[in-house]
């Protein structure tokens, strides 16, 4: 029986259901995976494994990094009339 594949996850429960690749969050996140390469070596983005040259994120990781860049937004300061 072949495994189930949708979008390019393997939906069978394998060893890398959890993660997504470089190429995958890229794509998701709408940024090139140069970028994702910069803010690994300046230790700004999400944290990832490296398994020969391929790079994974895992998903939750990636979920709770975005969270802690939530920004708030600022509510303007309304000044009385002079």
């Amino acid at each position: 029986m072949k495994s189930m594949e949708i979008a390019g996850h393997d939906q069978t429960g394998g060893i890398l259901a959890d993660w997504i690749s470089r190429n995958e969050l890229a794509r998701e996140l709408g940024i090139t995976t140069d970028t994702l390469g910069r803010w690994a070596a300046q230790r700004k983005g999400p944290a990832y494994v490296k398994a020969g040259r391929k790079i994974f994120y895992r998903r939750d990781v990636v979920r709770a990094w975005l969270q802690s860049k939530e920004v708030q937004p600022v509510k303007p300061v309304r000044r009385g009339r002079r």
